[in-house]
């Protein structure tokens, strides 16, 4: 028979009796409402300070909200005070008549699918050599992350010269390679291609940082140990850095795909005609601010805008759950 521990039969008893039976003295009803009061007066003091920011949150971000999810409903030009009650008819619209929205949808989902995942390589390819000790690190770190924080209207004009077709930085650069020059800005085929390029030069510098962060939050330890056991550095990077990083892996893809779902400033200065020609850059966002601006259709234009925030919540809800397994925090 096995022997059981008299002592540990005791103190399972006296956690399922409570914290009276464990030895402590029970609390008193005076003591149960000044805790009580206390805990209210340290909510009531933390709210105070936080009403500031509460408040402008409220009024210009999730007011704004509340309204556009009602105007949805409604027919609107923006200019009448009257609006007329339309039900779902807008979304209707949207999903089953409007093939602008649909043409909407699908170039973004070219745009996502272009620039996330190749992104992450590179940005991940980046962030290992400078984890490295190398000359000129910090500068060089610097240097991948001012475009992050550059104006996205001042990136964008730059790069209007860079694809100019005919004295343009990329074609010379394509002339070393024998390659013709390329109608970077004017053909339907690069339109999006050369908007994907882009938005990776930019985006890459945040991502090099977050990805730095999560390489030096690494125990150096577990490379030493493998070191010692006689692994190469791909076998360090494949089963030690790569699973480690799985958590800043999942946060970088899930900021830069809401992010690319947005996409509209780079396009909007990069193109003449707003969004490429024969609308090869035309994304969903485009649509949103053509029916509210131009058409003046404000209802739609805010049932088109709920359509994408479902859009993009369905995309994050199945991220998180096909990457809920493969996530290792420690």
């Amino acid at each position: 028979m096995a022997f059981i521990d008299p002592t540990l039969t005791r103190d399972l008893g006296r956690r399922k009796k409570g914290n009276h039976a464990a030895g402590r003295p029970p609390v008193s009803p005076e003591r149960r409402k000044a805790l009580r009061r206390k805990f209210w007066r340290e909510t009531g003091v933390a709210y105070l300070y936080l009403s500031p920011a509460l408040l402008v949150l409220g009024v210009f971000s999730f007011w704004p909200v509340i309204k556009s999810l009602e105007l949805s409903l409604f027919k609107w030009d923006m200019i009448s005070p009257v609006k007329t009650f339309v039900g779902l008819k807008n979304y209707s619209d949207l999903l089953f008549k409007d093939e602008e929205f649909w043409l909407g949808i699908k170039n973004t989902l070219y745009y996502v699918l272009g620039t996330v995942p190749l992104g992450i390589v590179i940005a991940l390819g980046l962030a290992l050599l400078l984890n490295a000790k190398i000359r000129l690190r910090s500068f060089f770190r610097v240097s991948y992350f001012l475009p992050h924080v550059t104006s996205v209207v001042a990136i964008s004009m730059v790069w209007r010269w860079i694809f100019h077709s005919d004295y343009g930085l990329m074609n010379y650069i394509l002339g070393w390679f024998h390659i013709r020059s390329l109608p970077w800005l004017s053909e339907p085929a690069l339109a999006m291609p050369a908007v994907i390029i882009m938005s990776i030069w930019r985006h890459l510098g945040y991502d090099v940082i977050i990805f730095l962060a999560g390489l030096q939050s690494i125990d150096k330890e577990y490379y030493e140990a493998a070191k010692v056991d006689g692994a190469s550095g791909w076998q360090m990077f494949r089963y030690i850095t790569w699973p480690l990083l799985s958590p800043t892996t999942f946060f970088i893809t899930i900021i830069s795909t809401i992010g690319a779902f947005k996409v509209f400033q780079e396009i909007y200065v990069l193109f003449n005609t707003g969004s490429g020609p024969l609308r090869s850059a035309y994304t969903i966002v485009f649509f949103i601010y053509d029916k509210a601006f131009r058409d003046w259709e404000m209802g739609y234009a805010s049932a088109g805008a709920w359509l994408l925030f479902l859009l993009i919540f369905a995309l994050t809800l199945i991220q998180f759950r096909v990457s809920r397994n493969r996530i290792h925090y420690s």
